[in-house]
């Protein structure tokens, strides 16, 4: 079992930066594969950006240029940074493991344990 607890979140003006943090206990962390998931209200869940367990990364094109995820294994811990941040940025982000998965791993059912998710506002 994996237990995965996000901080982080805020309220923040457009233009603005935030960094989201993801604490993992439980299972050895170090070969997971980590993902970043948001869901706005009204919209389903989506993939955000996500960080293998050797530190290669993929992202959605929405965020490009603008998020950079990594990790810090002695921590067990894996960070968003958020910069130029938008209103549509508003949402629940989520940090999900995956024991099978890498970079490339966009979906949902390609993680298996998931956290409570943290609340971000960006205000126009």
């Amino acid at each position: 079992q994996v237990q995965l607890v996000e901080s982080g979140g805020g309220l923040v003006q457009a233009g603005g930066s935030l960094r989201l943090s993801c604490a993992a206990s439980g299972r050895t962390f170090t070969r997971y594969a980590m993902g970043w998931f948001r869901q706005a209200p009204e919209k389903e869940r989506e993939f955000v950006a996500a960080i293998s367990w050797n530190r290669y990364t993929g992202y959605a094109d929405s965020v490009k240029g603008r998020f950079t995820i990594s990790r810090d294994n002695a921590k067990n811990t894996v960070y968003l940074q958020m910069n130029s941040l938008k209103p549509e940025d508003t949402a629940v982000y989520t940090c999900a493991a995956s024991l099978t998965g890498s970079h490339t791993s966009v979906t949902s059912r390609e993680y298996d344990y998931w956290g409570q998710g943290t609340r971000v506002t960006v205000s126009s």
